[in-house]
């Protein structure tokens, strides 16, 4: 039976429909594009390293980085790559591994129908060797070295190891040369049956297409294996204190000048649906409004020469954690900091207007349906928002019942002196190897 998301504004209509091994298929047809695009996710990311599966009662803790070593492997196949195959048919694949979640995807112009049969098969028929997993370690500690001397990871994930004591967000999401090092086939077959299960999934797909006809083909292929029921997997993750782990971090790097970031511990977590999707909301509303492009404080800075066109600030809403990050390159970090904290005292005190926050909003809003004009925009954020229990359909109806008082309460509570960590990347004065300065 199909069901039906539909937003009247956006004038778009999801057709979806959840099949007996669980897996939900959604399906936007955009009549008139000529590019179609699908992506099969999995609800499991770099933070899922403890959990258990009901029915089985044991514990299991995997060393980190599965969840992204699972990534690589599965494009690999007997007979070679599966990206030669899609290649083949004139379509683009690749994949992604975060914190929560995994994608598989591709976009093409034509062979659709084969492309989205290669897909679904080669997301659930795994092909791991003792061999082929030895060899993949190599691949991937070639790649956690390499972003080891990328300025811009590294000054996210330091500012992440400031501001969280326990929780495995702060890892980083490949885990580390020593975590590889201890994964074998065993332990990545034993993750993928667990979270590569139908129910634990979700197809979207979007483009020139016929609902029926595409769901029809995933429930013939997802049908054929005969999956058995998975109980609930609950995932277990350690008790994050309050505080902050650090305030400062530090780290020399071969950059042209200092790179900044600083971030803002979430304490209000703990709940997820839509009472998480406001405070999200809420809180890019009030980013936009103090630090946006067309704020006071970011004109400030642009003109002090503090901050340059890629300065950006955003916010992550989890479940479990989340958190603000701020920053850019800048010529003088301390400085900026300084101004930074003086801008949004200076914001709390005068509050934000209503005139303000409806010019905000306004300006989200346009930026939202600009946006879905981007296929992969679209797929890519309503399954990561669906995995959260949250009806990415429903951003404008949640984002127009924001009020004021609820911006200025987020903007006072949120970004406080307590839950305020930076992390800093300095130009490289020396010819030895960089030293990670911490400060309490």
């Amino acid at each position: 039976m199909n069901n039906t998301l539909e937003n009247r504004l956006l004038a778009e209509k999801i057709t979806w429909r959840r099949l007996d091994a669980g897996l939900e298929v959604f399906v936007l047809p955009k009549p008139g594009y000529n590019k179609k695009y699908a992506t099969f996710a999995t609800r499991f990311g770099s933070v899922d390293s403890r959990f258990v599966v009901e029915g089985e009662g044991e514990e299991l803790e995997v060393p980190d980085g599965v969840a992204h070593f699972l990534e690589h492997k599965l494009f690999e196949e007997e007979g070679g790559s599966v990206s030669d195959r899609f290649a083949r048919l004139g379509a683009s694949s690749n994949a992604f591994t975060n914190f929560t979640n995994t994608a598989y995807l591709f976009s093409t112009t034509e062979n659709f129908t084969e492309c989205l049969e290669i897909l679904l098969d080669f997301v659930q028929e795994p092909y791991f060797t003792e061999e082929s997993v030895e060899k993949e370690k190599g691949i991937i500690e070639q790649e956690i070295r390499m972003y080891e001397d990328n300025p811009q990871w590294r000054v996210f994930f330091n500012l992440l190891e400031a501001l969280y004591q326990q929780h495995p967000v702060q890892k980083d999401i490949a885990g580390t040369v020593d975590s590889i090092r201890r994964i074998d086939k065993d332990v990545l077959y034993k993750c993928y049956r667990t979270f590569y299960h139908p129910s634990n999934m979700a197809v979207f797909v979007v483009g020139d297409v016929e609902p029926e006809r595409i769901l029809g083909q995933v429930e013939s292929n997802i049908g054929r294996r005969n999956y058995r029921p998975l109980g609930e997997i609950r995932r277990i993750y350690p008790s994050e204190p309050p505080t902050l782990a650090r305030e400062y971090i530090s780290q020399e790097l071969v950059v042209s000048q200092p790179i900044f970031n600083m971030g803002y511990k979430d304490l209000d977590v703990g709940y997820e649906g839509e009472r998480q999707f406001r405070r999200e909301l809420l809180t890019e509303l009030v980013l936009d409004a103090v630090l946006g492009s067309s704020s006071r404080l970011y004109n400030e800075l642009y003109e002090e020469g503090l901050i340059d066109d890629e300065f950006d600030a955003g916010h992550v809403a989890e479940k479990d954690y989340g958190h603000t990050v701020i920053g850019g390159e800048t010529r003088d970090p301390e400085r900026l900091y300084r101004r930074l904290r003086e801008g949004i005292e200076r914001a709390k005190r005068e509050g934000i207007s209503e005139e303000m926050f409806e010019h905000h909003r306004r300006k989200i809003t346009g930026g939202f349906l600009k946006s879905f004009n981007s296929l992969e925009f679209v797929a890519n954020n309503f399954l990561a928002y669906h995995f959260r229990g949250i009806n990415f359909f429903n951003y404008l109806d949640v984002l127009n019942s924001l009020t004021p008082e609820e911006a200025n309460h987020r903007l006072r509570s949120h970004f406080g002196d307590d839950n305020c960590a930076r992390s800093v990347i300095l130009p490289k004065t020396g010819t030895q190897n960089s030293k990670l300065k911490t400060r309490e």
